[in-house]
């Protein structure tokens, strides 16, 4: 974790006076994902987890269907940030090329990696996933993943992304500046251990906007939920693939925005 944190001077302004103190700071560096040593995306980040982070982006933004897809992962610190090498199989890169043709034009939406408005709306594949959850698996995947949260508790100033399995408790967790990094280091770290999206709730410290969303029906998680607010294209998003949102997380009271069923009054299972 040490990559991942700092150490600043600051002057402390308190009610007794003022005092020159350290204080500890995630970093953030430039991360370039690149695919067939051509940069693809270029995001702020934190830099940890890079291997999961590029696996897991490709997996949400649908570059690659599976882990078999990628042949290599390389690192290279390139002074002001890092370069992610990342090496399709054969049939991954020839689609990935076709889809870099097609949607190559003078419209850019702003959100990473993406050159089209058609691909920053892109269809969202439907949530069929039918696990349920009690009233208190939803405060309890809150509470459990501010357990996991060491770089936060050391900074203050970094978001969590985790996937929750009702009697198991937080099985995967990441952190990074950014939300949809750790959303994406998430998706990595699952496939990498080869845990099932589909069988937990994917849950998260921020807000959610559609992206979220995306990147979660792409892990195949059934449930999000988040501390945060939802954006008004997040719930219609999650409406229409079928997935249960689940936000503004207070203690133990919370708001259902869609497909109620799969939560249910009732305590969490135990989880040693």
């Amino acid at each position: 974790m040490s990559a991942a944190l700092a150490h600043v001077s600051r002057i402390a302004r308190r009610a007794g006076g003022t005092h020159t103190a350290r204080r500890t700071v995630p970093e953030e560096a430039a991360v370039a994902l690149s695919y067939g040593g051509t940069t693809h995306a270029v995001m702020m980040a934190t830099p940890a987890d890079l291997e999961d982070f590029a696996l897991g982006f490709s997996l949400t933004e649908g570059i690659v269907s599976s882990p078999r897809e990628i042949d290599s992962i390389a690192i290279e610190d390139v002074g002001p940030g890092f370069d992610v090498q990342i090496r399709l199989a054969d049939a991954a890169n020839r689609r990935f090329e076709a889809r870099r043709r097609r949607l190559a034009g003078p419209v850019g939406c702003g959100l990473c990696g993406i050159e089209s408005i058609e691909e920053a709306m892109r269809a969202v594949p439907p949530v069929r996933a039918s696990l349920g959850l009690a009233a208190g698996d939803v405060v309890e995947a809150v509470q459990r993943l501010g357990e996991r949260q060491a770089l936060h508790r050391q900074t203050g100033a970094v978001h969590a992304a985790g996937l929750y399995v009702p009697g198991k408790g937080i099985v995967a967790a990441r952190e990074d500046v950014g939300r949809h990094n750790a959303l994406d280091k998430l998706a990595g770290a699952l496939a990498r251990a080869g845990i099932a999206g589909a069988d937990g709730a994917v849950v998260i410290t921020s807000r959610v906007s559609v992206e979220m969303v995306q990147k979660a029906a792409a892990i195949g998680a059934p449930v999000i939920i988040a501390v945060s607010a939802p954006t008004a294209l997040a719930v219609r998003t999650a409406q229409t693939c079928g997935a249960t949102l689940v936000a503004l997380v207070r203690g133990d009271e919370f708001d259902i925005f869609t497909h109620p069923q799969r939560i249910r009054d009732g305590a969490a299972r135990h989880v040693a």
